[in-house]
């Protein structure tokens, strides 16, 4: 059987491809930075918090951590307008994918946060600060440190998974790939190219945050 790709009739559409792929970038950026600062606070009030807020946190974290992330965004997206709440795809992607991450990262953060040793923490109360001073300076950065490869991980997750974002026609990648091969026919090279695309960014994106993190979040 003979196979005629032809690559030319996806490559040649790179606008909807530059497109989904800024989207795409876009998402996980805002996502993450977001999902990033929610999962700390979390992390804190599961680990620290007063014991009426552990549970509502806590009961948050289960119920994304055992639900598909395709059920949370629909039921976001299309949920949420018979309470009349109507977002648009692009901040119902969004939502989704920083509850996600934020679910996740909490858990991930308070492993950190429960492997330091208390003579730390006693260390900074002895120097009279207060217990933010103590969380911010002392505890949280080498817990961050500790972890960081797990968190890492899970944002390629997250980066990964906006494709899903598409079914809701938010224009990010998939979606771009989607819309190409329903115009050409050329299906098959469509997902190769979004398929390389998609590796091209899981890739750069591990490599940033594995340089970033020691870097600018928690030093070296």
């Amino acid at each position: 059987m003979q196979v005629d790709l032809n690559f030319w009739a996806i490559l040649s559409q790179w606008p909807f491809l530059l497109k989904g792929i800024a989207w795409t970038v876009g998402l996980t950026a805002v996502s993450l930075i977001i999902g990033f600062t929610l999962g700390i606070l979390c992390a804190w009030a599961r680990a620290y918090g007063p014991k009426g807020l552990r549970w509502p946190v806590g009961a948050y974290v289960e119920a994304i951590r055992n639900t598909p992330f395709i059920v949370q965004l629909f039921f976001i997206f299309f949920g949420l307008p018979s309470l009349g709440v109507r977002l648009s795809p692009e901040v119902a992607s969004v939502i989704a994918m920083v509850l996600n991450l934020g679910a996740y990262s909490t858990e991930i953060i308070r492993a950190g946060l429960m492997a330091t040793p208390k003579g730390q923490t006693e260390a900074g109360v002895s120097l009279a600060l207060s217990p933010v001073q103590v969380f911010f300076y002392i505890v949280l950065p080498p817990s961050l440190k500790r972890v960081w490869p797990a968190f890492v991980s899970q944002c390629v997750i997250v980066m990964l998974g906006s494709a899903v974002c598409g079914q809701i026609a938010t224009e990010e990648l998939s979606y771009a790939a989607n819309v190409i091969q329903a115009k050409n026919f050329h299906t098959f090279e469509a997902y190769i190219v979004a398929t390389i695309l998609y590796l091209l960014l899981a890739v750069a994106l591990r490599r940033l945050l594995t340089r970033a993190g020691p870097r600018f979040i928690f030093g070296r």
